[in-house]
């Protein structure tokens, strides 16, 4: 079901709910016929839907996705914008910013994290590329599922090295912590929301802070 609150003003639809089943996600029409959703066929169907404002993607009624890519951040200032937007459009939600990190891209990378985790509170996870990105997003997507747990566990072992890549971009985590993490905790979501004192035993205090710190605005 997808309820949407308007307003008189020129400001985007707010999602209030999405619900996708399960193996589906919903897209903002722009996305149609983009690398990236084909990137996701033959792992996650996806819904298009107009009326989504300033997301790019709902992967459950909890959790939304905003996308920045190379070109975005080379551009200007109006994804940050966007950013803001998204946030306070969308507050009772998980919200997730995927960023392309690229060699023409990282000299804004830090300016934009700084903004994401530590200004606005919401969980930054940089790619390459657009087909990592959809990786990223079927994994995420998929990797909750609980009630089939030979098809979850094929699906993560296919992921494995996008994940993997992912979380070594963490300080202080190399490719043995990112393996044990990814034991303890095998979806983004997961570990993302792992406290300190969880993290503490695989990978010790001050790497957990530095997890916590990455994916969060918290500094413990």
């Amino acid at each position: 079901m997808l309820l949407f609150v308007m307003e008189s003003k020129p400001v985007p639809a707010k999602l209030v709910h999405a619900a996708p089943p399960y193996g589906h996600i919903i897209a903002h029409e722009r996305w149609r016929g983009s690398a990236l959703v084909h990137s996701l066929r033959g792992s996650v169907k996806t819904i298009f839907e107009e009326e989504l404002g300033v997301v790019d993607f709902c992967l459950s009624n909890k959790t939304c996705v905003l996308y920045v890519s190379e070109s975005d951040l080379v551009a200007g200032n109006s994804h940050r914008r966007n950013i803001v937007r998204f946030r306070n459009a969308n507050s009772g939600l998980q919200g997730i910013v995927i960023v392309e990190k690229t060699h023409l891209s990282e000299q804004y990378f830090s300016g934009l994290q700084k903004l994401v985790v530590l200004e606005l509170g919401l969980t930054l996870l940089p790619v390459s590329t657009a087909p990592e990105a959809a990786q990223l997003i079927a994994q995420m997507v998929l990797g909750e599922n609980k009630e089939n747990p030979f098809r979850r566990k094929s699906v993560c072992r296919l992921l494995e090295p996008v994940v993997l890549s992912l979380v070594q971009q963490i300080p202080g985590v190399g490719k043995v912590k990112a393996m044990q993490l990814l034991q303890r905790f095998p979806s983004i979501h997961q570990l993302s929301g792992a406290s300190v004192h969880e993290l503490e035993p695989i990978v010790g205090q001050a790497t957990a802070q530095h997890i916590t710190a990455f994916f969060h605005k918290q500094f413990t």
